[in-house]
This record gives C-alpha cells, sequence and structure tokens, in this order.
C-alpha cells in the first residue's frame, strides 16, 4: 500500500531552488531518508527502496553527503562482520 504526504511548498522556495514540485519532493524524500538512516531509524535497504534506488548508491551518496558511515569502530559492529565471513 502506499501513503502520500503532503507539504506546504511556498512558490518562493521552488523558484529559489529552481526547481518543480517533483524534483523537489524527490530532494525531501532522499534528504528524509538519509536522516533517518543516520539516526539508525531506517536500514540502507529500506531507505535505499524508498528513493528509488540500489543500496550501494544509496550508501553513497549518504557517506558523500557527510555524518553517514557503514561501521562505527566499536566492538559490536566488528562481531557481526566478521560472523558474515
Amino acid at each position: 500500500m502506499k501513503h502520500t504526504i503532503e507539504i506546504d511548498c511556498p512558490p518562493e522556495i521552488l523558484m529559489g531552488l529552481h526547481m518543480d514540485a517533483a524534483s523537489f519532493a524527490d530532494l525531501v524524500k532522499l534528504q528524509s531518508a538519509m536522516a533517518l538512516f543516520k539516526e539508525g531509524k531506517l536500514s540502507s535497504g529500506m531507505a535505499a527502496r524508498w528513493c528509488g534506488l540500489s543500496r550501494v548508491h544509496f550508501l553513497l551518496q549518504a557517506m558523500r553527503s557527510g555524518d553517514a558511515c557503514l561501521l562505527e569502530n566499536n566492538d559490536d559492529d566488528f562481531a557481526r562482520e566478521t560472523t558474515l565471513l
């Protein structure tokens, strides 16, 4: 099931960003997905699916944007990753 969320956006914002409503909606969706991923509220796979991207492409964009990291430097991440070998 698909849900649609409506937000108000003054035309000045779209004009200032040189975007149409569809492009702005895609930007908001991508930025929201990245923020939720960085906060640990969405998995990278779920966030990527939401944005219509491959997981690898989403992760590359999230890491390039700044704060996203694939692994934290802690024992839990090390143990989880080494069990996958």
